[in-house]
């Protein structure tokens, strides 16, 4: 069942990445010059440190990383809800602590981006909503899979 599990969360996990990164691409064009995964890969191809030089096959790393972290998030949510149909509200509670986790831990310290705590506050608006779609259809997602291997 543990399998079962992750798999489930990693395909609620892809779909909800989509939602996320249509978000990101429809209601954040003001907000960010360009999206927190690219800062990332820029930050691991730059060899630490966040650059403005982009790099060949930047933008399909992006994509791929951003793709992946979703996923494994996914799966983790999977594995840690169990069988169980998840509340929405704890998909939402579950990738705040993701983006908070990221966004003031992980990424400022290999230099990609700002903490949250001193970041923009139209980009922590945007970051906000952008992970409160990847929770709500996280959790709405699995959902639907367990109900129909009852």
């Amino acid at each position: 069942m543990l399998i079962r599990s992750a798999v489930q969360g990693a395909v609620a996990g892809a779909l909800a990445t989509g939602a996320m990164t249509t978000a990101f691409e429809v209601g954040s064009r003001k907000a960010f010059r360009r999206q927190p995964p690219k800062h990332v890969v820029r930050a691991f191809l730059s060899r630490g440190g966040s650059s403005d030089k982009p790099r060949k096959g930047e933008d399909a790393a992006t994509v791929m990383a951003h793709m992946g972290f979703g996923i494994t998030t996914g799966a983790l949510f999977g594995v840690l809800t169990g069988r169980r149909r998840p509340a929405r509200s704890l998909g939402v509670a579950y990738a705040l602590a993701v983006m908070f986790v990221g966004y003031q831990g992980w990424a400022p310290g290999i230099g990609a981006l700002p903490p949250l705590t001193r970041d923009r506050p139209s980009r922590i608006a945007s970051l906000t909503a952008a992970h409160l779609i990847y929770g709500w259809t996280l959790a709405t997602t699995l959902r639907r899979l367990r109900s129909r291997t009852r």
